[in-house]
């Protein structure tokens, strides 16, 4: 299959080298250096270009934010049943565009970041491809998850941005939460150093793609959730509640055992 990839920063460049092994791929990034770093990849110099590979799927791993714009701005530069892909972490307005886009689609989420993620084994990690999406191609993609280990869940766009306001956005301002508390002296603790490294790994993340998280529609549910909790903590704090606190403490421990499981 001939493949054409928009945006090879980690993601697409992760897709662009597994693709790579048994398709034909095509790349193109603004930053030139990124597509050095590609072996065995075709370079775009221009998308302009894309009319001469031809594309049959066309994998659009730029920002969320241009991800639609980025589409429009070449949907014109492919043949007619090229099908168009998406990577985003938040469907948002995607099943709007394709309706009226005139192409087949699929739409799909590696929910992993390779810069963290052991690449070589991730069999720990999983993957959605969106229920709506074109047969052909979602069962071209359960293959190449498959291959590679991943748990392949099967959700709609609604339940795929409901899901990651819940996985994405919950620890995520959880984490933020704990990074706006810190100063930088060093203090004992393994708890502390181990919150401190999941810290770190998030907020070396993307900017753009942590904001993208954080405006999911769904995420104000997340937030206001965890601002609920905190404010019953702290009235449990305040009063010294020793009986509230062994029961709150034990509503935690239920909620959390299944997943050590």
């Amino acid at each position: 299959m001939r493949i054409a990839i928009l945006g090879c920063g980690h993601m697409g460049g992760w897709l662009a080298g597994e693709l790579g092994r048994s398709h034909r791929v095509c790349g193109f990034d603004p930053i030139p250096a990124r597509m050095e770093e590609q072996e065995g990849i075709e370079s775009l110099q221009n998308l302009d270009e894309l009319n001469e590979f031809e594309p049959e799927l066309l994998i659009n791993a730029v920002p969320l934010k241009e991800t639609i714009p980025v589409f429009k701005s070449v949907i014109e530069n492919v043949p007619g049943n090229c099908i168009l892909c998406d990577v985003t972490s938040v469907k948002g307005e995607l099943p709007e565009f394709y309706r009226g886009c005139g192409h087949e689609f699929v739409s799909v989420h590696p929910m992993f970041g390779p810069t963290f993620a052991n690449i070589s084994t991730l069999e720990e990690e999983s993957a959605v491809i969106i229920r709506e999406s074109d047969s052909d191609a979602a069962a071209l993609f359960h293959s190449f998850f498959e291959e590679k280990g991943l748990t392949i869940f099967d959700y709609s766009f609604d339940e795929h941005d409901r899901m990651m306001a819940y996985s994405l956005t919950l620890p995520f301002v959880s984490t933020m939460v704990f990074a706006a508390c810190m100063d930088k002296d060093t203090v004992p603790g393994t708890t502390f150093r181990k919150h401190r490294e999941i810290a770190g790994g998030l907020l070396s993340e993307d900017d753009y793609l942590l904001a993208e998280i954080l405006f999911n529609p769904h995420s104000m549910r997340q937030l206001e959730r965890v601002i609920s909790r905190m404010e019953f903590m702290r009235h449990v704090i305040r009063g010294r509640d020793y009986e509230e606190a062994v029961s709150f403490f034990n509503r935690l421990r239920e909620n959390v055992v299944p997943l050590a499981l």
